[in-house]
This record gives structure tokens, C-alpha cells and sequence, in this order.
């Protein structure tokens, strides 16, 4: 029970990133190649359809063929086999197969010398992913290989955010016996809201991804708190 709890609560976790802030297309022509990676990314950043999400991978996929020397593409490609992960209902071998994918394109990003920090950060995310597939079996692996992959993505940007909106969730997920948990979570997913605040992307198709996912967790975290506060109020108000 507490697998099926955390693989939902990390699928849902894959979900949210997809409702963010769609990067604005390039201002360059409808039929250009700028305009229509924009209009990809952004098809991929308002869907949490697994099938649709890989269709949109093999679309980016050839866009990397079109501009050979552009990371975007591949980072893209990388994110949406990311997010077909998380939200796909296949089993464990087809999502890691997918994360496979993800990793190898990956690659091909930073053989482009795509940006280090986003690039770290993403592929944090896909240890997060894995360890979301069988996590009574994979949390000692990949929850390190997260944290690490996390501080060297701060290391390479320190204003990133996605970064800090990882490693809250690493902790989020992580046992409170392990110190982890929701309350050891909450620090660092306001560093993380505060990074999102001060960060503007470099480019127009620049990842920007994240934020709304950590202002919906911070909102829990407040109705959450809505309904203590209220019976505290009323026992108050009983023993007076």
C-alpha cells in the first residue's frame, strides 16, 4: 500500500509540472523553425497525456535533426519521455525504458553544451522518476543520486530554481525517520518559491518550468493548516 501511496504521489508530482508557465513562442515567423519548436514546447508543457507526450518527443526528436546544433530540442525531448513517465499507467519496465530514452537524449544536450544547471536538474528529476517506480527497492540509490545531482546543479546556477524545487520533494518523499517529510519539506519549498520569484529565463523557449507545481504545494501546506487553526481557536475559546 505504501508503494501504490508513493508511485501516485509521484505521479501526480510528473502531472503538475506540466500545468507551468507555457515558454512564449520565439517572435519569429508561424512556419519558422523557432516558431514551431515553441509551438511544440508548449504543446508539451499543457498536456499530461502520456501517449501525446511521446508523439511530442519523436516531434522534437526530429527537430533535432532540422538544428543539429541546438540543446532545446533534445532537452525538450528529454522532458516530455520525463513526463510521459510519471503519468503513464504502463508498468515499471516500460516507464524505465522511456526514462532511458530521456537519459540518452539527455546526453546529446550536453554534448551541445546545453545549460549545466537545467541540465543537471532534469536529469535529477529522472532519478526521480526511477525511484518513484519501485520505491521500497530503489529509495537508497536514487534518492542520493537525486540529492547530489541537485547540488550540482545549484553549484552550476545558484539561481536556478528547478534545482530547489527537486530537492523539496526529495525530502518531501523521504520517510521522517530518515528526515524527510512535509515538515522538513516546507523550508525548502519557500527557497524554492523565493528562487522561482527572483529567476527570469534567458530566452523565450528557455526552461521555465516549476513554479506553479511549487505554489500548489505550498497552498496545501496551508489548508492543511486552515483546519488545526480552527480547532485550536475553538478549544481556546471553550476553556476560557
Amino acid at each position: 500500500m505504501k508503494k501504490s501511496l508513493f508511485t501516485l504521489a509521484l505521479a501526480a508530482l510528473g502531472f503538475a509540472a506540466v500545468a507551468q508557465t507555457t515558454p512564449a513562442a520565439a517572435p519569429a515567423a508561424a512556419g519558422s523553425y523557432a516558431g514551431l519548436l515553441g509551438a511544440t514546447v508548449a504543446q508539451v508543457m499543457n498536456t499530461g497525456d502520456a501517449a501525446e507526450l511521446q508523439a511530442l518527443a519523436a516531434k522534437l526528436e526530429r527537430a533535432a535533426t532540422v538544428a543539429p546544433a541546438d540543446w532545446l530540442p533534445r532537452y525538450y525531448q528529454a522532458y516530455a519521455l520525463l513526463i510521459s513517465a510519471f503519468t503513464s499507467k504502463e508498468d515499471g519496465d516500460a516507464k524505465d525504458a522511456l526514462l532511458d530514452r530521456a537519459e540518452v537524449a539527455l546526453a546529446q544536450a550536453r554534448q551541445l553544451k546545453g545549460d549545466e544547471s537545467e541540465l543537471l536538474a532534469l536529469q535529477a528529476y529522472v532519478y526521480q522518476a526511477r525511484l518513484g517506480i519501485s520505491p521500497m527497492l530503489r529509495s537508497m540509490k536514487y534518492s542520493r543520486m537525486v540529492s547530489e545531482t541537485v547540488t550540482l546543479a545549484k553549484k552550476a546556477d545558484a539561481t536556478n530554481p528547478r534545482p530547489y524545487l527537486i530537492g523539496a520533494n526529495n525530502v518531501y518523499y523521504t520517510p521522517s525517520m530518515f528526515g524527510g517529510g512535509a515538515e522538513a519539506a516546507k523550508p525548502l519549498f519557500e527557497e524554492a518559491k523565493a528562487k522561482y520569484a527572483a529567476f527570469r529565463p534567458a530566452g523565450p523557449l528557455a526552461p521555465n518550468w516549476g513554479q506553479n507545481q511549487v505554489l500548489g504545494r505550498l497552498k496545501k501546506y496551508e489548508t492543511a493548516a486552515t483546519p488545526a487553526t480552527a480547532a485550536s481557536a475553538a478549544t481556546t475559546s471553550t476553556t476560557k
